[in-house]
């Protein structure tokens, strides 16, 4: 008699019909996937072959089949008779639902999650948020925000549930026709696992991995429409992100590109302070400087008025696509290549950056953040990198008393912690070097109550929370002008990453990284006198090279961006990383590299929508460029793997 209240099949059909059944879940998520996300991939559709987003999503969905079927299909054809009986059939299908169970989850929680980063989750995720007390908090606060995604989880699994086909249970007659049937049906399965796995058959075939989603697509950003996120996350367990590229002999090397900056000769001291804000979500796109043809109000009409009376940049980048990245890049000049820094163990190497450099000169330092001391890793980075004091929701609660300025799930709201950072820093000893980490325009993108009359709820659920930190750095210089210290600053504004967005050029795989670089001084000297520079391209990783180069610094450093002032503008660039693929600007031009061969080439000034590959139409420009980029990551993993990001010397 059957254990289920569904008829059995024979092993071969029914263990077919749950594999089946198993590809129809995946593809159902991919759809939702694209659905639900439909203001990042509307164009993926029409712009990519159908054929080949079908032909690239069912390889990887096979992997991830194959890795998370393994346990049912060894618990189902495993040739051993005695194990046979109700408590293996309970086993199999209890395995069978728990894989797929694992696959709709992650899948779902990327549908959520893909708009912040842009790619499928890989395992660092896990070391990305291993610090944060409130993960529960939030994961229940999505769940309850995409109640239609839960539902429409829990609704998937519990119809692979009622759908699952046992196969008939050995009637205990003829152990040699069980013995016959269960081998040759290994003896099929087993092979195709592998296979499977692997992403084709032959010795020629090397595993797949995530890079080669990317010859499904026309573009890296929609690499995730043919990846799902078991397989990403799978085939990056344990696995170091860096490997040594030998593009270059080292002393050809050397010539083209080295991130150590040798002091400049006859440097003369100028010991200002310096103050740098990196602004939780804040892209180009939000900020009304930057977008001059738009005709809504802008979001950020403070940071408007600051961007007329200081020097940024038209063309400016950010070196990653999440938080953990921003850090590292806006103080230590390390992009984001593979995987955040912060969860590598390159992590563990010697680490500068702008505080530990400034210090050697007796700068007082401090980083404030006004999230959960420990969150993101950031206090254990800020103290590698040099700063000494740290200013977390411990400190401001010591300082100001009780805890109703809390957001409630990440942070003091912005508006009380950039009071408290001003107040604070009329109590450090010149000069000064203090990074502040905003955090009131994140996900789950809320403000004060007694804001929420005042700021509109905006297009998007972030405009309210961008227009609510505006006034709050509104506040801040309010305050900060009234200190001593104000007119011998120098400010520097940047973003982590971009957000949300409803505009097709911050929908691109360029426009993702667009991100303000802003550089206030109050006196308005020369470089830094008001203007909007339209020649130079800037990024995150320039930051820490531009201050010590404004600021005189005569040691050497490691900084794999190059200084703003000191840099002619045709010799500037821009490098940053998504979906396996390396994006390198220089002059008009964007150049994606795959780290073997240049997949697309684009005038991005002309072509800001990429609309046309322009890839084997000029030679010259698309060799120089993919010599430049080859340097910079050959650098970059050689470091990363030899502990090189301090000079030799300052070992």
């Amino acid at each position: 008699m059957p254990i289920f209240k569904v008829k059995s099949l024979p092993l071969p059909v029914a263990f077919a019909c749950n594999i089946a059944l198993f590809y129809i879940i995946f593809m159902l998520c991919r759809i939702l996937f694209v659905a639900v996300n439909s203001n990042l991939y509307a164009d993926t559709l029409s712009t990519n072959s159908i054929g080949e987003l079908l032909r690239g999503s069912l390889l990887f969905d096979t992997s991830a089949i194959c890795y998370l079927s393994l346990p049912y299909i060894l618990a189902l054809l495993l040739p051993l008779h005695w194990k046979e009986g109700a408590f293996t059939q309970s086993l199999t299908r209890a395995l069978y639902v728990a894989g797929v169970t694992i696959g709709v989850v992650a899948n779902f929680a990327d549908t959520v999650y893909v708009p912040f980063t842009g790619r499928r989750s890989t395992w660092s995720v896990f070391s990305e948020f291993s610090n944060e007390g409130n993960i529960a908090k939030i994961i229940g606060h999505e769940l309850l925000n995409h109640w239609y995604l839960t539902i429409g989880a829990l609704l998937l699994i519990y119809i692979v549930a009622k759908l699952y086909r046992p196969a008939t249970p050995f009637d205990g007659k003829s152990i040699k026709g069980y013995y016959i049937t269960r081998v040759a049906t290994l003896l099929v399965v087993a092979p195709l696992l592998i296979f499977g796995i692997r992403g084709g058959i032959g010795s020629a075939v090397r595993p797949i991995t995530i890079s080669n989603a990317n010859q499904y697509v026309n573009s890296p950003n929609e690499a995730a429409v043919v990846l799902n996120t078991p397989f990403s996350m799978i085939r990056t367990i344990g696995k170091s992100p860096f490997k040594e590229k030998n593009y270059f002999p080292a002393e050809q090397l050397e010539s083209i590109y080295t991130p150590l900056h040798q002091a400049a000769e006859n440097a003369v001291e100028n010991r200002k302070n310096v103050v740098v804000f990196i602004l939780e979500s804040f892209g180009k796109d939000y900020i009304g400087a930057y977008n001059p043809d738009r005709q809504t109000p802008s979001l950020t009409p403070f940071l408007d008025s600051l961007i007329a009376v200081s020097h940024t940049y038209a063309y400016s980048y950010g070196n990653g696509r999440k938080s953990i990245d921003g850090m590292p890049s806006a103080l230590s000049g390390i992009p984001m290549f593979i995987e955040p820094f912060f969860v590598t163990t390159s992590s563990l190497n010697r680490v500068s950056g702008v505080a530990g450099e400034l210090a050697k000169k007796g700068y007082s330092t401090a980083f404030f953040h006004g999230a959960p001391n420990g969150s993101m890793g950031f206090q254990a980075f800020a103290r590698t990198t040099g700063f000494s004091d740290y200013y977390g929701i411990d400190e401001y609660n010591r300082d100001r008393s009780g805890n109703d300025d809390f957001d409630g799930t990440w942070a003091i709201w912005d508006e009380p912690f950039f009071d408290y950072y001003a107040a604070t820093m009329n109590d450090i000893k010149e000069p000064f070097v203090t990074a502040m980490f905003s955090a009131s325009s994140h996900h789950p993108f809320r403000i004060p109550e007694k804001y929420k009359d005042i700021y509109p709820e905006g297009e998007l659920p972030i405009h309210k929370c961008v227009t609510y930190t505006d006034n709050a750095l509104r506040g801040f210089f309010a305050r900060a002008k009234a200190s001593n210290w104000f007119d011998n600053t120098l400010f520097v504004i940047t973003a982590d990453h971009s957000n949300q967005t409803n505009s097709d050029r911050y929908k691109t795989s360029s426009g993702f990284f667009e991100v303000p670089v802003i550089f206030y001084s109050p006196t308005a000297e020369a470089p830094f006198t008001a203007a909007m520079d339209s020649c130079t391209i800037a990024q995150q990783i320039d930051i820490m090279p531009t201050v010590l180069d404004y600021l005189g610094y005569d040691n050497d450093y490691v900084a794999f961006g190059k200084s703003l002032i000191s840099t002619p503008a045709e010799s500037s660039y821009a490098v940053n990383y998504i979906n396996d693929s390396y994006q390198y600007y220089k002059g008009d031009y964007l150049l994606q590299f795959d780290g073997t061969k240049s997949t697309a080439l684009y005038n991005v000034r002309s072509d800001a929508l990429l609309k046309e590959n322009i890839i084997g139409t000029m030679p010259a420009q698309q060799e120089t460029m993919e010599r430049e980029v080859k340097a910079i990551i050959q650098q970059y993993m050689w470091r990363m793997l030899n502990d090189k990001l301090v000079p030799d010397g300052n070992r």
